[in-house]
């Protein structure tokens, strides 16, 4: 072959590879490794809660303290409507038979959440203050769970809003643990964590992610 050919080839597999990289490139990402202790990062928008960030063995988190109790959250990324999965790592210990409660959230401060209750062992899923879906689920305290939540456009006048739930240092679950079908058109608006803190215990969140998901996956 061609000298000219391998060097065509060869841009062309760069520029493949580039479009590939583009394509996976995560919306909003934070996993506070270069934040500065005490404070909220620039790009997240606290709406209630005495939110910062802490480091304990060589890792930071974004804390929740465990007190006053009241719901707390924090808004974070793009506003957006659909085709979207929001990740987070969440941990959380009881006290006693007092539970935290903890979840993150799409589409702004009125739209879906994945919510852990472990005082009723439940996986939910809320469409503002509304339960819609809810499993059997085991949360392990004081370890770190994992949370997906993705609201994906199904087809003509439906969207698929889905969830999955697992502890660090297991696999990802194959498919979502909970489900819900949304006939109503999502309103665009921004992720969200939230938290809380019935034990009195601090909530800590890491690895803050949003990503784009193919429409109908």
């Amino acid at each position: 072959m061609k000298k000219a050919n391998w060097i065509f080839l060869g841009a062309m597999l760069l520029a493949l590879q580039g479009a590939m990289a583009e394509e996976v490139k995560p919306l909003f990402e934070n996993n506070f490794e270069s934040a500065e202790i005490g404070k909220v990062p620039d790009g997240l928008m606290v709406l209630d809660g005495a939110f910062a960030v802490k480091e304990e063995g060589g890792n930071k988190f974004l804390e929740l303290p465990g007190a006053p109790l009241d719901t707390f959250g924090v808004l974070f990324g793009p506003a957006v409507k659909e085709n979207i999965a929001v990740s987070a790592s969440i941990d959380g210990t009881k006290k006693g038979r007092r539970f935290p409660t903890f979840a993150v959230g799409s589409n702004g401060q009125g739209g879906y959440k994945l919510q852990i209750s472990p005082g009723k062992g439940e996986l939910e899923l809320y469409k503002s203050d509304e339960v819609v879906a809810h499993v059997p689920y085991e949360w392990k305290s004081g370890e770190w769970t994992l949370l997906k939540l993705q609201v994906v456009k199904a087809g003509d006048g439906v969207w698929k809003v889905e969830g999955k739930a697992w502890t660090k240092g297991s696999s990802e679950p194959a498919k979502a643990l909970i489900s819900y079908d949304e006939k109503k058109e999502p309103s665009a608006g921004r992720a969200s964590i939230w938290g809380q803190p019935y034990a009195t215990t601090p909530i800590q969140f890491d690895n803050l992610m949003v990503t784009k998901v193919a429409e109908g996956k």
